[in-house]
């Protein structure tokens, strides 16, 4: 079985601002970020299932037509090809899981 560090996986510009240490397995990717304090997520919808959880700092996340400002202890769940988007609002630590696995992210 695979044994990650994060200290030890380069980072990935994904997004002006979003900077993603990636790890994938079979059937499912996480994707741990850091985000830039004023960096957008244009609104977007993909196939995968996602489950995103602030770690640390505060993220306006917007699903459907509800807005949510996430912040440590809140996890938010995002249903297949429902359109989201959001802004930093401070510095964030944000962790996603993906399911199906991202290929995009490879």
């Amino acid at each position: 079985m695979p044994l990650y560090n994060l200290d030890n996986i380069a980072e990935k510009e994904l997004l002006p601002g979003f900077f993603a240490k990636l790890i994938h397995g079979e059937n499912l990717t996480t994707a741990h970020f850091r985000v830039t304090q004023g960096a957008e997520l244009p609104e977007h919808a993909h196939h995968h299932e996602q489950i995103s959880r602030v770690l640390s700092g505060r993220f306006q996340l917007t699903v459907g037509d509800h807005t949510e400002v996430m912040e440590p202890g809140k996890v938010y769940v995002i249903p297949s090809n429902v359109p989201h988007s959001g802004k930093a609002l401070s510095d964030c630590i944000i962790m996603d899981v993906f399911s199906p696995a991202r290929e995009d992210y490879k």
